[in-house]
């Protein structure tokens, strides 16, 4: 890596941060809407709190493994949008659309299969009339999510980052707002609890597509796109392309996030308490993967888009750029889990079991922030000039060869529980990282 010169990050600086904030605010308003579920659950009560726990951390396997397949049009979006093809840009999308549809309906038959199962998996009994009610909820409202991510690439794609952020910014406080009237019974409506939450997040994942819609075939905002969209039909090509890059980055980012869903059944095993505490540290833990991953994701556009005009220098300096920016979050952001430690557990639950069980989990989480970082940079990074294939090796050999396996032994075999099944993600994401940011220089002639 050349030594630091300001000025000849500068304009990557400036650029990455105007592509990457309205992101990363996008971003943080997904994470109040899930400080707010969490809060407003845990403090209805801890059974639904831990119910919760198991179905967002099961999940969140789905989720992200269909937002990682959405992130395949960013870098052929980005390329085309670098040499001007607007009007193929627009027909990538449309076969992107019917794509991440494809993908969606998969993954709800998936997810379906797991639901007639769940019972299997360990957990505590008395969690499954809440769990099983409040699953099948989100499993109606992953279509909508896959829906979503298409749009929301194509408009990152085309460094339209702004319509994102405020649409999810509006839909977030649709849920807030809904959590609200429909967990606690206001406004002469049922007291629902948890289940009143997950009516509130799919109303706010069907609006949230129906408006992005409404903006993208009835307004002049993306007149440029829309004749290609128009005139293209679906086509193998144009799905060969898509799936090339999007299936390498939705088995890394699955592989990824089966570490943590896989180890919050592990979680369950030692008990509701600790599941509670499990879940109050992963919405902790997500406000810097957000914000980490909306940077992360400005730096796949602007890569993306150095690659389509063949600038490697760019490539590298932009990668760079985004990495001084997402390791100065990491400091503020771990100084405030630490210096907040103690006071944690108190802002979602009454419960002091719980309190007294997070303050032992916010260290493992310290030690994986700089990993977590890095690896969402060259993730990107790697995202951007379309080299994906490499990414699926790196996550298995990280997250099922060294994560699991070290969370296991320390958290059962040397007895440390939860701290000690939480130590799979500091060992996975430090294994993670280092292999990305070796296969980045090599590909780019860094080293």
């Amino acid at each position: 890596m050349n030594p630091y010169n300001f000025n000849k990050y500068k304009s990557h600086y400036i650029g990455l941060l105007r592509l990457g904030l309205p992101i990363v605010i996008g971003q943080i308003g997904m994470i109040v809407v899930g400080f707010a579920d969490t809060f407003m659950i845990g403090h209805h009560s801890t059974e639904e709190l831990s119910a919760a726990s198991f179905v967002n951390n099961v999940f969140n396997l789905a989720i992200i493994f269909g937002t990682g397949f959405s992130y395949g049009l960013t870098p052929i979006i980005g390329g085309l949008f670098g040499r001007k093809k607007f009007a193929q840009a627009g027909g990538m999308f449309k076969n992107s659309l019917a794509a991440n549809v494809l993908i969606g309906f998969i993954l709800t038959f998936m997810m379906g299969i797991l639901y007639f199962n769940v019972e299997n998996l360990g957990q505590p009994p008395e969690l499954m009339p809440l769990i099983k009610p409040y699953y099948i909820i989100l499993l109606v409202s992953l279509i909508f999510i896959m829906l979503f991510n298409s749009f929301k690439q194509f408009a990152d794609g085309i460094t339209d980052t702004r319509i994102s952020m405020w649409l999810l910014l509006g839909g977030n406080i649709l849920n807030i707002a809904g959590n609200y009237i429909l967990i606690n019974g206001k406004f002469g409506m049922p007291e629902l609890g948890l289940f009143g939450a997950g009516i509130s997040t799919l109303f706010s994942r069907v609006a949230m597509v129906a408006v992005f819609a409404c903006i993208f075939f009835f307004t002049k905002r993306y007149d440029l796109y829309k004749a290609g969209f128009k005139s293209s039909v679906l086509n193998r090509i144009d799905f060969s392309r898509l799936n090339r890059i999007g299936w390498p980055v939705a088995l890394q980012m699955g592989m990824e996030s089966a570490s943590f869903s896989l180890s919050a059944i592990m979680i369950g095993w030692l008990g509701s308490i600790a599941l509670a505490a499990h879940q109050i540290m992963v919405t902790i833990s997500t406000v810097s993967f957000m914000m980490f991953y909306g940077m992360g994701a400005a730096i796949a556009v602007r890569v993306s888009n150095f690659r389509g005009m063949n600038d490697v220098g760019n490539v590298r300096n932009s990668t760079y750029a985004g990495m001084h920016i997402i390791i100065l979050m990491v400091i503020i952001t771990s100084s405030f889990v630490f210096f907040s430690r103690n006071y944690i557990g108190s802002w979602f639950t009454d419960n002091m079991d719980v309190n007294l069980m997070i303050v032992t989990l916010v260290y493992p989480l310290l030690v994986y922030q700089l990993s977590d970082g890095l690896q969402i940079t060259f993730a990107n990074a790697l995202r951007g000039i379309a080299d994906v294939k490499i990414m699926m090796i790196i996550a298995f050999v990280s997250y099922f060869i060294v994560a699991l396996p070290v969370g296991y032994i320390c958290g059962f075999v040397l007895d440390w529980g939860a701290p000690g099944v939480w130590m799979a993600f500091p060992s996975g994401l430090s294994c993670a990282a280092l292999l990305m940011i070796w296969r980045f220089r090599k590909k780019t002639g860094s080293g």
